[in-house]
């Protein structure tokens, strides 16, 4: 079985608590699926930063829509989150 180490909330520092802290902001808690990229805060940065453009940017689809998509990927891709 694959292993991948989490850096959790109350261990983060720096670049990655600023990411933590966004991620807390926008959610209001940190998904494992941010956490899996903890150990590459630059990684992390850049993975959010195409999450805002596809959520937030400029586009034909409204929020609604574009959240519906995000949650039909999830169900397709057997995402429980």
């Amino acid at each position: 079985m694959a292993y991948l180490r989490l850096i959790d909330v109350d261990e983060a520092t720096g670049e990655l608590r600023v990411e933590y802290d966004e991620a807390i902001g926008r959610a209001g808690k940190v998904f494992n699926i941010v956490k899996a990229m903890s150990l590459r805060p630059p990684v992390l940065r850049e993975a959010m930063g195409l999450y805002k453009a596809v959520m937030f940017g400029r586009c034909e689809l409204s929020r609604a829509e574009r959240e519906l998509l995000a949650v039909v990927v999830s169900s397709a891709n057997d995402c429980h989150y």
